[in-house]
C-alpha cells in the first residue's frame, strides 16, 4: 500500500494539485475505482472521476464510493469550488492532461506499491514466495541484484541458519557473499538462464541451495533461492525456473514505478537547489514541512568503478517507498545531493554514516554538510555543502559541517586563489620567501609564528623551538630586508591572511 502524499508527489509531475483534505496526506491507499453507471456499489480508496461534469459531482461520487481521494479534471479556478468541509481529498487535473496518461500511473502506484526495507517489491511478492515454496517443497527467498531480501516464504522446509540470518539482517551476510563468490556462484548466476545447485557447507550453516536468476533479457534483476540438500529435478525444477520469470516481471513493474517516483523527486530537489520561484510549492510536493534544513553533498568512490559507486549510493539514498525516508535526493553531475529536514548537525552526520554503512565495504564516501537553511536559502546551502565536500576531499576526517568549519573553508578559498596566481607575488611576504629560498633562512616561519603569537616573542620562540632573542634578531633582520610596519594592524592582518593562503 502507499500513502496519499506519495501519490500527490508523483502526480504533481503531471500538473495535478491537491485542493482538499490536505490533512489526509498520511492516509493509506489500497484500491482504485472508476464510476460505473451499471453498478452503484463501486468503492475504492482512490476514485478516478472520469466523466464528472463538475468538482461537486466528483466529490459526491467519491463520498458514495467511500473514497479517500478523488481525481477530477478541472481548471485552475476549480480550487475555489472545493468546500472546506469536503470529506475527500480532491486532486485537480489540468484539462490538458489526458486520463490515459494518469490511469496507468495511479493504478501502478496504488496496486503495486509496497513499503519494504529495500524499497522494492509489489504487494504480492511475499505471496509469490509462499506459492513457489509450496510447489518446490522448499523455503524460498527472493533477493534483488544487490543481495538484499525482497520477500521470503513462510515455509521453513529445509530452512537453515544461513537463511535465518539472511532474513534477519535483510540481506545476504558478507561472509556468505564471499563464499558464493569464491565458489563462482554469483558469476554462474549472471551467465546462466537456468537454476544452479549450491553445495551444502555446514561450517556456514548452509544446507544447500537451488538458485536461479530473475532476468529481463540479459539484465539480472534479482535472484530466487530455494533451500534443499540436493538438486531439484522434474516438476519442482521447472516450477522454480518459471517462478523466477514471474519474479522478473514483478521487479520490472516495481522498478518502473520506483524510477518514476525518483525522477519526480529528483526534479523537485533540483528546483529547490537552483532557487526556483515556486520553492514553497516544490517543498510541499516533496512532503517536507517548512523549517530548517541542511543540504548534504556526497561523492562515492570505488576502485573498480566510481560511476557505479555513485549510482549505488543514490539507489541507497532513495531506498524506500512513501515518505519513510527523512531526506529527498537528486543526482547532479558527479554529486549526490540530499535535503535533510532539521537543524542539528548530528542528524546530518548520522545520515551520512548510515549511508556509508549501507554500502559495500569497498565504496568510500566523502561528504559536506551545509548550514541550516530555510527554503529560500537552499541554493546557498548547496554551495556551502559543495565547499565542505571539497574540504573533506582534501583534508579527510569526519565530514565537515559549514557552521562549524567556515574558517577552514575561508582559508581553503584563499589557498585556491593563491594557486591561481591571484595573490600578490611582490610585497613583504614575497620578498621574505625569496630571501629564505636563496639563503636558507627561516624569516617567513618566524614572521608567522610572531603574528600567531600576537607579537609575543617568547610564545613565538616556543613555537619555533628557539630562544626569544633569536626571534627578536630575526625580526630586526626582516625589517632590513623589506619595509614592515608591525605596529599597523591592517598590515599584520594582510600578512597572516597571505601566509595562510600560501600554506606557509
Amino acid at each position: 500500500m502507499v500513502r496519499l502524499d506519495r501519490l500527490v508527489n508523483v502526480l504533481g509531475g503531471y500538473g495535478v494539485r491537491l485542493a482538499g483534505r490536505t490533512d489526509a496526506r498520511t492516509a493509506q491507499l489500497r484500491s482504485v475505482a472508476m464510476p460505473d453507471p451499471t453498478d452503484e456499489r463501486v468503492t475504492g480508496d482512490v476514485l478516478l472521476a472520469v466523466g464528472a461534469a463538475s468538482v461537486a459531482e466528483a466529490i459526491a461520487w467519491a463520498e458514495a464510493a467511500r473514497a479517500t481521494a478523488v481525481l477530477v479534471r478541472a481548471g485552475e479556478e476549480a480550487a475555489r469550488e472545493v468546500p472546506q468541509d469536503a470529506g475527500v481529498a480532491v486532486l485537480l487535473i489540468d484539462p490538458a492532461v489526458s486520463w490515459s496518461q494518469l490511469t496507468g500511473v495511479v493504478y501502478g502506484l496504488v496496486l503495486e506499491g509496497r513499503e519494504t526495507e529495500s524499497g522494492r517489491g509489489p504487494t504480492d511478492l511475499f505471496a509469490l514466495a509462499d506459492s513457489l515454496a509450496d510447489v518446490v517443497g522448499a523455503a524460498v527467498t527472493i533477493e534483488d541484484r544487490l543481495s538484499r531480501v525482497l520477500a521470503y516464504s513462510r515455509s521453513q522446509q529445509a530452512g537453515d541458519p544461513a537463511r535465518l540470518e539472511t532474513i534477519l539482517v535483510r540481506q545476504v551476510p558478507e561472509r556468505l557473499r564471499e563464499l558464493f563468490e569464491q565458489r563462482g556462484v554469483l558469476s554462474r548466476l549472471a551467465a546462466s538462464d537456468g537454476p544452479i545447485f549450491v553445495e551444502p557447507d555446514p561450517a556456514y550453516g548452509l544446507t544447500g541451495r537451488m538458485a536461479v536468476a530473475a532476468r529481463a533479457g540479459r539484465e539480472v534483476l534479482g535472484t530466487v533461492w530455494a533451500t534443499c540438500d540436493r538438486p531439484l529435478t522434474g516438476r519442482r525444477l521447472t516450477a522454480l525456473a518459471d517462478g523466477a520469470r514471474t519474479v522478473a516481471l514483478h521487479l520490472l513493474r516495481s522498478r518502473a514505478s520506483a524510477d518514476l517516483e525518483r525522477q519526480v523527486e529528483s526534479d523537485l530537489v533540483i528546483r529547490l537547489l537552483e532557487g526556483s520561484a515556486d520553492a514553497v510549492t516544490a517543498l510541499s510536493q516533496l512532503g517536507l514541512a517548512p523549517g530548517p534544513m541542511r543540504v548534504i553533498a556526497v561523492r562515492a568512490g570505488a576502485a573498480a568503478d566510481r560511476h557505479a559507486a555513485l549510482l549505488l549510493a543514490f539507489d541507497r539514498a532513495t531506498t524506500g517507498f512513501g515518505w519513510s525516508r527523512p531526506g529527498r535526493s537528486t543526482l547532479l553531475g558527479n554529486t549526490l545531493y540530499t535535503i535533510l529536514p532539521g537543524e542539528e548537525a548530528g542528524a546530518a552526520l548520522a545520515w551520512v554514516a548510515a549511508l556509508q554503512a549501507a554500502l559495500p565495504a569497498q565504496v568510500e564516501l566523502v561528504a559536506g554538510i551545509g548550514a541550516p537553511a530555510g527554503v529560500a536559502e537552499l541554493p546557498a546551502g548547496r554551495q556551502e555543502a559543495d565547499e565542505c565536500l571539497a574540504l573533506h576531499e582534501s583534508a579527510g576526517g569526519a565530514p565537515p559541517v559549514y557552521d562549524e568549519s567556515w574558517g577552514d573553508i575561508l582559508l581553503q578559498r584563499l589557498r585556491a586563489a593563491a594557486r591561481t596566481g591571484r595573490t600578490p607575488a611582490r610585497g613583504p611576504v614575497g620578498a621574505l620567501r625569496r630571501h629564505d629560498a636563496r639563503h636558507g633562512t627561516r624569516y617567513v616561519a618566524t614572521l608567522r609564528a610572531w603574528l600567531e603569537a600576537q607579537g609575543d616573542p617568547v610564545a613565538a620562540a616556543e613555537r619555533l623551538g628557539v630562544h626569544p632573542n633569536t626571534v627578536r634578531n630575526r625580526l630586526r633582520k626582516i625589517g632590513e630586508i623589506t619595509p614592515l610596519d608591525l605596529d599597523d594592524a591592517r598590515q599584520r592582518l594582510a600578512m597572516i591572511i597571505q601566509l595562510e593562503a600560501l600554506g606557509e
